[in-house]
């Protein structure tokens, strides 16, 4: 099992690959990274039998920043059209016994359409994996992944839950709330999902904390901090949905959202604004390295080209100033589904 593959956004199979072979370079795992454009995937061979196993145990999951779900496994596998179940017993033969099972496809138009297939093909294959003693439902067992690029064509993978997408092929089933005015609401929602712990959410998404939003009309991302009861100064000199306003807990300040400062430390600061991605970091900087929130999630809106590469850049500048200020900052990026030409960032000051 010396393949790793992973899924991504349509159109990041790039920066997979350079994300995948910087940090296999780093841990010493000969390889390499392959790819075709527009299919939502990229797969890093390794040269050791070994190599696949190794990346996942030494990385984290949750700190790569393009790949939305992996699996390690040996290539994908040819299914006849008769007794698709058969030939995949015979290949799990060489893989541990599993305590999950997801199938998955990619996220382009022809995964969609294998969506169905895979609805209908799961409740047989569980039922013989289990009678095979390939299955069993034990979270402390890896999770097997069968990734189908066509119905004759499957990556038999494997992951550790805890060290892997939280949802199948790393797409959130999240409802847009009609209350909210724009969809971008879901790209903060989402982000909470992937870097706030759960049973965090009490504690560090209280009501009456006090929030920014940069650029905030017409509201998508005030919405969600309105949902979860704070006080709101929504910074943007275009107009914010009125139902935001009438809820009492929102303050609209007509300003530019680069040169708009809070008159105390708020709890946190969001910022979706279209703008270079380096600005945008030059704001995080001020934001956290001053002081002046104590959380906070930014999306960088990337460039054409080198966009793994501009993303290191943003993060290791931080990281770097940080350290000179004598200040402890986790630092999380991710492409996360609701993103599109960007990366969403979040950042939380901690206690020396």
């Amino acid at each position: 099992m010396n393949t790793l593959l992973l899924h991504c956004r349509p159109g990041f199979e790039n920066e997979v690959c350079a994300e995948l072979s910087d940090h296999a370079a780093q841990l010493d795992v000969a390889g390499y990274a392959r790819a075709k454009p527009a299919t939502a995937y990229a797969e890093f061979v390794c040269q050791e039998a070994d190599g696949a196993e190794r990346l996942m145990r030494r990385l984290r999951f949750a700190e790569l920043i393009f790949p939305r779900q992996w699996a390690r496994g040996g290539g994908f596998v040819e299914l006849p059209e008769q007794n698709r179940i058969g030939v995949l017993l015979e290949h799990l033969s060489l893989y541990p016994v599993c305590g999950s099972l997801w199938l998955e496809v990619f996220d382009t138009n022809d995964g969609k359409e294998l969506s169905t297939f895979c609805r209908k093909f799961e409740k047989p294959l569980r039922a013989a994996l289990v009678k095979a003693g390939r299955l069993r439902e034990d979270p402390s067992l890896p999770r097997l992944l069968l990734t189908f690029r066509s119905g004759r064509e499957v990556f038999i993978g494997i992951a550790e839950p805890r060290n892997s997408a939280m949802w199948p092929m790393g797409i959130p089933r999240l409802k847009f709330p009609r209350e909210a005015p724009s969809r971008s609401t879901l790209k903060l929602e989402e982000a909470w999902h992937h870097f706030i712990p759960r049973a965090d959410w009490d504690k560090r998404l209280a009501p009456n904390m006090l929030a920014v939003d940069l650029g905030a009309a017409p509201g998508g991302w005030t919405w969600q901090l309105v949902n979860r009861e704070m006080r709101v100064i929504a910074v943007d000199n275009g107009p914010m949905a009125e139902n935001l306003i009438y809820s009492g807990l929102v303050e609209h300040q007509r300003a530019d959202g680069y040169v708009f400062r809070p008159r105390q430390t708020v709890d946190w600061m969001v910022c979706d604004i279209v703008e270079k991605p380096a600005r945008s970091g030059a704001l995080i900087d001020t934001w956290i390295g001053e002081g002046l929130c104590r959380e906070a999630i930014v999306n960088l809106k990337l460039p054409m080209k080198q966009r793994y590469a501009e993303v290191r850049k943003i993060l290791e500048r931080l990281e770097d100033s940080f350290k000179a200020r004598g200040l402890r900052v986790q630092i999380g990026c991710k492409q996360l589904y609701h993103d599109r030409e960007e990366v969403t960032c979040h950042l939380r000051r901690l206690e020396r």
